[in-house]
């Protein structure tokens, strides 16, 4: 299926693999002959409904059908979303891996974990580079997010001029002094732009997203009225809100103090890399600064999503092996729940209370913006860059929808407007744009050291076993299908067994029953034997209890 997506000449492929019609996981790839290049390669975390997942990543069973045309992945940042698959993607694909110096160097960090290596090829770049991938000529341009060296990609081909935002959002000032290249995206744009792909997350929203400076003015009026610790949890790639928050510590006489492995993690890259930028005496270990006094104490921690493992969540239910939360303790949430955490959030915000904490949270007060533009910075992107055909990306279907409403207010034509979906083949000459197919595209489930080898038929079970839990049925038998012992039955998840005697010597009463009552005793199909105890089991749990618990009939020959 992945090979008959080789487009023809003078025609040129864009093949989304995730990130549209969902947050996460973004991967795209763009075809032009015998060449592919590839913008991103994310992951994305386990929704409700996915029990013992640990990780998403996208089918890229496309990509391996056709590795040998697989020239590079350029990278638009540092985000989980855009780069946590390529440890995954690069023990499949060997291909060089080209992003800004803080984007490299976190993925390296992923990769010393795996433990493999990046393509000799690969290099960091910064904005204004440009990079050639077979027919391809790449150049990156700085824009504005939620984490340092974020950039779009500007993809000539010989078919014409494509843009990629990335994530992005005009702030005009940022807190590094870095403002969004306007200038090369008009420039661009008066040159000719076959095709915009552009961030969608915010197209509901209208309006302009505000600064990320005007999140460090309340960090530090609440950093400086707290009477004693105060702790900060926050994004850990969020490294301009960590400058901010060290600054207002700085300034307020406060040592500062990092937990959590993800952000001690960016927090070394990002000094390594001459991101942050501090007074010597500014960082201390954590057990050093349990030692000082409470008002001149920081600590930024992980843990702004409610995550069960992560250092915030322990120090809120009195887990952690080294922080207890204390009546007049400052919390900062700096963040805002992604859609799915809420309850998880709201828990940790209950707990902490609980234990005395005053807690800052919720997008009203100010303590956290998007990086992602709102809808009056997506027009002016579309005016700047002026494209002849325009398809909305990053984002969930109805996200895609108001982006495309979007560009048909800026006066595009709506013939020139795509929307599609993780696999769709989007094919362009020229003078045209339409979608000619799809290839394969989904899920790719990591569990433990586990990657794809659990599927929607495991999930099922684990669903079932984690609503109704499970029923073992043991029976003993001898080599002519005669029923020597049993049935026992263990109960797991379904009903405490002292408190149900009565419904389990029911249960196994119509169980012996049924197997007696087949063909006079003698039963030869062990298959069918265990049929026999699911469907009799079965129908008799449902009447009683109108619960469909997993039964699990094992057959002992005596």
């Amino acid at each position: 299926m992945g090979k008959l997506a080789r487009p023809g000449p003078g025609k040129l492929q864009f093949i989304p693999l995730g990130g549209l019609g969902e947050i996460g996981k973004n991967l795209a790839a763009v075809v032009y002959g015998n060449d592919i290049i590839l913008i991103d390669c994310g992951l994305a975390f386990p929704e409700p409904d996915m029990p013992g997942i640990d990780l998403v990543l996208p089918d890229i069973t496309y990509l391996i059908e056709n590795k040998d045309r697989v020239r590079a992945i350029f990278l638009t940042h540092g985000h989980e979303d855009h780069i946590g698959g390529i440890p995954y993607f690069l023990k499949h694909i060997q291909v060089p891996v080209y992003g800004t110096r803080l984007t490299l160097g976190i993925v390296e960090m992923k990769l010393q974990e795996h433990q493999i290596s990046l393509h000799p090829k690969s290099h960091p770049v910064e904005p204004g580079d440009i990079v050639r991938a077979g027919s391809f000529s790449v150049e990156f341009f700085r824009v504005n997010h939620s984490i340092p060296d974020a950039t779009g990609l500007i993809i000539r081909n010989p078919i014409g001029t494509i843009i990629h935002t990335g994530d992005f959002k005009f702030d005009h000032t940022p807190v590094d002094g870095h403002i969004a290249d306007f200038h090369k995206l008009a420039q661009v744009g008066s040159e000719g732009v076959l095709l915009l792909l552009a961030d969608s997350t915010n197209a509901e929203r209208p309006g302009y997203t505000p600064s990320e400076k005007t999140v460090g003015k309340t960090l530090d009026r609440i950093v400086e009225q707290a009477p004693g610790r105060v702790l900060v949890s926050s994004f850990a790639s969020q490294v301009h809100r960590i400058q901010q928050v060290v600054e207002s510590a700085i300034r307020h006489g406060r040592h500062v103090a990092v937990v959590g492995r993800s952000m001690e993690n960016v927090v070394e890259k990002a000094t390594e890399l001459h991101y942050l930028n501090f007074p010597e005496g500014t960082w201390m270990s954590l057990d050093n600064i349990l030692k000082q006094p409470a008002n001149k104490v920081l600590i930024l921690t992980t843990g702004s999503q409610g995550e069960p493992m992560s250092a915030l969540t322990r120090m809120s239910t009195s887990d952690h092996k080294k922080v207890e939360i204390i009546s007049g303790d400052t919390v900062i949430i700096s963040a805002t729940a992604i859609p799915g955490n809420e309850k998880m959030v709201a828990k940790t915000v209950n707990n902490l209370y609980r234990l005395g904490a005053d807690v800052h949270y919720g997008p009203s007060i100010g303590i956290h913006v998007s990086g992602h533009a709102c809808q009056e910075e997506l027009k002016l992107m579309l005016n700047l860059v002026k494209p002849k055909f325009f398809i909305p990306v990053h984002g969930e279907y109805r996200h895609l929808v108001h982006h495309a409403r979007l560009a048909r207010d800026v006066g595009m034509d709506p013939s020139h407007v795509l929307i599609g979906e993780n696999g769709t083949v989007f094919e362009l000459t020229k003078d045209t744009a339409q979608i000619v197919g799809q290839v394969p595209s989904g899920k790719v489930l990591v569990d433990g050291f586990g990657v794809g080898d659990v599927g929607n038929i495991v999930l099922r079970d684990r669903k079932q076993l984690s609503n109704d839990g499970i029923l073992i049925v043991v029976v003993g038998m001898d080599a002519q299908g005669l029923l020597v012992s049993g049935p026992d039955i263990v109960s797991r998840g379904f009903v405490y067994v002292r408190e149900s005697e009565a419904l389990l010597d029911d249960a196994r009463n119509r169980v012996k029953a049924a197997l007696t009552a087949m063909e006079g005793g003698h039963l030869a199909e062990w298959s069918v034997i265990k049929a026999l105890v699911r469907d009799t089991l079965g129908r008799f749990l449902w009447d009683r209890t109108k619960r469909r618990p997993m039964i699990l009939p094992i057959i002992i020959e005596v």
